[in-house]
């Protein structure tokens, strides 16, 4: 049975196991960076700012997260969405992600908005059936060696909560 629960602390381990598996699956893993360095303060990122950090389990087994970053007064942004990808195909995206809209509209927020790597099929669906819409793309660089950069593009999304 599938359940969704807070993070709490002793949850960081294995958020960032998920986060970095999940990732490396699809082929968009450009190593640690500023790009995720809310994976490593998740209380200060999110739960002591305005946000949500949610924790999926199946049969007691940590299996998917999401969060939601506040990133206005009248904004937020869906962060971390991940399944592990044994667990892909079960609608677990879509239920963190029905609930951090649901947490979005009890904190006040108009907006939410998002990215996901062009890589990421399968997320680009979840949110274009959920009602957002591309409003831009964008792209993260990082320095591999002296000579070399990796980048990766990303769509920008959007939604109106009102």
């Amino acid at each position: 049975m599938f359940t969704l629960r807070r993070y709490t602390p002793a949850d960081q381990q294995a958020v960032e196991h998920l986060h970095v598996s999940a990732i490396q699956q699809t082929g968009a893993y450009l190593g640690r960076g500023p790009w995720d360095d809310d994976v490593y303060a998740i209380e200060d990122t999110y739960l002591q700012n305005g946000g949500e950090f949610l924790i999926g389990e199946c049969d007691g087994q940590f299996v998917a997260m999401g969060a939601l970053k506040r990133t206005s007064p009248q904004r937020a942004e869906i962060k971390r969405m991940r399944v592990s990808p044994a667990y892909q195909g079960h609608g677990y995206g879509q239920r963190i992600l029905d609930e951090l809209e649901a947490r979005a509209r009890v904190l006040g927020y108009q907006t939410l908005h998002l990215d996901t790597s062009i890589l990421q099929i399968p997320a680009q669906k979840l949110y274009e059936k959920n009602g957002f819409h591309e409003v831009g793309r964008d792209t993260y660089q990082q320095q591999i060696d002296k000579d070399t950069y990796q980048q990766l593009e990303v769509i920008l999304y959007e939604k109106p909560l009102t």
